[in-house]
């Protein structure tokens, strides 16, 4: 659908820019977490939770305005309510694969990387985090036009 309607390319390009602001907000946070707090120096997984909750309110609200204006028939709690099931869903599948990832990259990068500032951990974090929100773009991305927002003509 989205190859042969251009109102549909239009919107996954929108989903796309707002996944992109959204992954501004998930790094940001993800580095400050990991980089300057110290409880999450060592707990990863958890400033990656912490990121993704904070990108998931910004893509809500974003989506809604700008994506999906024409998405008005479900009352905005149904669709938060929809919208949040998706990421949770979202956040199940983000968050083995980036504990996985992270490990394994981690060690792939450690004694191979050396390109200064940035050290094998932080480049590992990065990566698995980077190829983790690509994953679960495309399953919100289907999930949420098919479910959360499918009050809206193709």
């Amino acid at each position: 659908m989205i190859l042969t309607n251009a109102k549909e390319r239009s919107r996954f390009i929108r989903f796309a820019i707002v996944g992109a602001i959204g992954a501004v907000i998930d790094f940001g946070v993800f580095n400050f977490l990991t980089n300057l707090v110290g409880y999450f120096k060592e707990n990863v997984v958890w400033a990656s939770v912490i990121s993704f909750i904070l990108a998931v309110i910004s893509n809500f609200t974003w989506n809604r305005l700008w994506t999906y204006p024409d998405s008005r028939s479900k009352p905005v709690s149904r669709q938060l309510t929809q919208f949040v099931t998706v990421s949770l869903i979202g956040l199940l599948i983000r968050t083995p694969l980036f504990s996985f990832l992270e490990k394994a990259l981690t060690q792939f990068f450690t004694g191979r990387w050396s390109f200064k500032p940035l050290t094998p951990v932080i480049a590992a974090h990065n990566l698995a985090l980077a190829i983790v929100i690509l994953i679960v773009m495309i399953w919100n991305f289907i999930a949420n036009r098919y479910w959360t927002y499918n009050d809206v003509k193709a």
